[in-house]
Formats: structure tokens, C-alpha cells, sequence
């Protein structure tokens, strides 16, 4: 079976979450703060680790479906992937609400405080639309 990682990007975080061996289930990994590390440089060493060159990544969209400027971002930082990494898949999905499920389940955890927040919600993001992901491979093999 193939792994996946994927990223929720942002302009201050990077949430990496990562599928199981069968590519049926996604955990968090970590957040990567921008401004303290190489983010290109640590996905890649991440990619190595989990043996893929394929990534999910969100796309953020308007509640119309319509693409923010986000969204260029975020594909700017891909291609920056591409060049590091040989043969690279990127798989795009729609991350509508996966930064508000992530909060909605850190409040549910009991996860209140903001800097401990901060620290889960991107990987968490990442790990829903990971999921989202691997479950619509799921409905399409079915």
C-alpha cells in the first residue's frame, strides 16, 4: 500500500500528519513554525522517514467553492517540494473546515488555552484532511 503525507500550510505553520501502512487511518505528526525551521528542508526528511514522495495538501476555498489567495501560497510552497523531491505526487484537497473540526476537537479534549492549542490544531488539520483523503479512496475502491 501507498503512504501519504499531508500538510495543512499556513504562513506561520506547516501541519504534517501522516497515514497508517494500509493507507486507512491518519495521525498527527507535528507542527513545523515557520519562522524557527527550513519547512521545505524538514518535509523532505519527513518524507524520507516515512518512505512516500506522495503529499496531500489543502487547498483552501471559499465557502462557494471559489479559491482564496491562500491558495496560490500554498502551491507556491509545493513547488518548492517539487524541487526538492524526485517524482513528488501532489494530491490537492478541499481543507474547507478542517482547521474549525480541528478546534472543535481540541474543545471537546479539553484543550482551551491558545499557545496549547496553537501547538495541536495544524497537525491535527492536517491529520482531517489526510483522512477526508484516504476515506474517498475508500468510497472509489468500493
Amino acid at each position: 500500500m501507498k503512504k501519504y503525507l499531508a500538510l495543512d500550510v499556513g504562513d506561520v505553520r506547516i501541519g504534517v500528519a501522516k497515514s497508517d501502512i494500509l493507507g486507512m487511518l491518519a495521525s498527527p505528526v507535528e507542527t513545523i513554525d515557520r519562522r524557527k525551521t527550513k519547512a521545505v528542508k524538514r518535509i523532505v526528511e519527513l518524507c524520507r522517514e516515512v518512505h512516500t514522495t506522495s503529499i496531500v495538501v489543502g487547498i483552501p476555498k471559499s465557502l462557494d467553492g471559489t479559491e482564496k489567495r491562500q491558495a496560490e501560497k500554498v502551491r507556491e510552497f509545493v513547488a518548492k517540494l517539487e524541487k526538492e523531491i524526485e517524482d513528488l505526487e501532489v494530491i490537492e484537497v478541499d481543507e474547507r473546515f478542517s482547521t474549525v473540526m480541528a478546534d472543535n476537537i481540541l474543545n471537546d479534549l479539553n484543550k482551551k488555552g491558545a499557545i496549547e492549542k496553537r501547538k495541536v490544531v495544524d497537525k491535527m488539520a492536517a491529520a482531517i484532511i489526510l483522512q477526508t483523503f484516504l476515506d474517498s479512496q475508500k468510497r472509489n475502491f468500493n
